[in-house]
């Protein structure tokens, strides 16, 4: 990951806010034999005692499943659309093209949950998500026998961050004319591009003023 201060967001709230929107993250680690493993899955972000937690489920009898079990330690990756930056918007366009996108990366311990934690999160994902209290796919409204069929195959989990690191790459490194083209050509394109645009308007004014 970057560690170059003008591509960092030091607001841990804007941080946090990014976890959760945009929350379906590569959960990576590696067996007992250094192999490594990755899935992606939907996260909650949960706070207790005083420390973060990430809170989700996978299926059992994967390889990475195996691995958490041998090796707790795992890496969580949340990013947003990203999108190519030609050279030839910058005032000196004689210089390397680049790419523009926002990441962020949660470490920390991985430990699986019981059944009783499975159904509570099997609950509060299908609420989160299907954001639609009428909604007949909700948990709660799903029959007993299929939660009960289904649940055997996956396993819930939650992951104590120990630590967050991010690069919010937003062309903070240019100059203002270069930054404002850059805004302009990105909202000449599509809907990752737009996107990425807005994210460097709302920073605009305490980079430049």
């Amino acid at each position: 990951m970057y560690q170059l201060p003008y591509f960092k967001e030091n607001n841990p709230e804007e941080v946090i806010d990014f976890i959760k929107q945009h929350p379906f993250a590569m959960v990576m680690g590696v067996d007992e034999d250094n192999k490594p493993v990755a899935t992606q899955v939907p996260v909650l972000l949960k706070e207790r005692d005083g420390f973060l937690y990430l809170v989700a489920h996978i299926m059992k009898q994967t390889d990475h499943y195996k691995a958490f079990l041998q090796n707790q330690n795992v890496l969580v990756v949340f990013t947003s659309p990203h999108i190519y930056v030609s050279a030839s918007w910058y005032e000196n366009k004689q210089q390397g093209s680049t790419w523009n996108y926002m990441s962020v990366h949660a470490r920390g311990e991985i430990k699986y949950l019981d059944d009783e934690r499975l159904f509570n999160l099997l609950n509060e994902l299908t609420a989160r998500f299907e954001n639609n209290p009428a909604s007949p796919s909700l948990y709660e409204h799903l029959p007993a026998e299929y939660i009960q069929r289904m649940s055997k195959a996956i396993v819930a989990f939650e992951i104590k961050i120990t630590e967050i690191d991010n690069v919010f790459k937003l062309s903070q490194n240019r100059d203002a004319k270069s930054f404002d083209n850059i805004i302009e050509k990105l909202n000449q394109g599509n809907e990752d591009s737009r996107f990425i645009a807005n994210e460097m308007v709302k920073r605009k004014e305490q980079l430049f003023g």
